[in-house]
């Protein structure tokens, strides 16, 4: 399959997603929308992995390249940032933790299940 094409498919997506937080009333944003949906998509076989592989393959490679825009943002506006610093590291070092926490004792629970289903 043509690399446009797969690039087609995630760009529809994509739009879809844009469409659903248009039409939809919900704090969701667009981007979690699409992500739902190719979610869906590749649960039911509609679109196959190999219809978007090398495409998904080539954003994950350049994925760090598509922050720079927001680095550049944030340092645009990095005095009026750094008073938040703290405030900001108090809320998310935590709630890091906690979701590291809530990770691992999952996988656990999950993998007990599993070696008792044996």
């Amino acid at each position: 399959m043509s690399l446009v094409f797969e690039f087609g498919i995630i760009l529809a997506v994509c739009l879809a997603g844009e469409l659903l937080h248009a039409l939809l009333p919900l704090p969701v944003p667009a981007s979690i929308y699409g992500l739902c949906l190719l979610l869906l998509l590749l649960l039911t076989g509609v679109v196959k992995e190999k219809h978007i592989a090398r495409a998904a393959g080539f954003l994950l490679s350049i994925m760090s390249l598509l922050f720079v825009p927001a680095a550049a943002g944030i340092l645009s506006v990095w005095d009026e940032a750094k008073r938040l610093l703290l405030p900001l590291a108090v809320a998310i070092v935590p709630v890091t933790i906690g979701v590291m926490a809530a990770t691992g004792l999952s996988v656990q629970v999950v993998q007990r299940r599993g070696r008792k289903g044996k």
